[in-house]
């Protein structure tokens, strides 16, 4: 059985970035995909409206990424941008501020190629 207590040294991860309407949710994980870090605005006192500011969402990145590099050894990411909320440019400008090796950005939000079926054609 492996021991919860060791830390992972991880020099090339990625970064998730889910910005909702609501909250901003940031993602640290190993090259494979496993999770390192999950951080969110709520864990930092925002409640409410409060969470879904780009003030909230530079804070929690800010602590996110700090957290990786000097606990996990964090040099170099691949950046996953999903959601269309108000914290996803602050979110970035934090990333591009920092000292690691961002190699690229990539937008993965989810686009409805045809939509929802349409209503049945009304008769009176």
């Amino acid at each position: 059985m492996k021991n919860k207590n060791t830390i992972k040294t991880i020099e090339k991860g990625r970064i998730y970035i889910t910005a909702t309407f609501n909250n901003t949710i940031v993602t640290v994980t190993d090259d494979k995909g496993s999770p390192v870090i999950v951080m969110s605005c709520g864990m930092f006192g925002f409640a409410g409206t409060r969470k879904s500011t780009p003030h909230a969402a530079t804070i929690t990145t800010d602590a996110a990424v700090k957290k990786a590099v000097t606990t996990h050894n964090l040099r170099a990411a691949d950046v996953f941008v999903k959601g269309i909320g108000p914290g996803r440019e602050a979110a970035l400008r934090v990333l591009r501020g920092s000292d690691l090796d961002i190699e690229r950005i990539i937008d993965v939000t989810p686009i409805p190629h045809n939509g929802v079926k349409q209503p049945k054609i009304r008769r009176v």
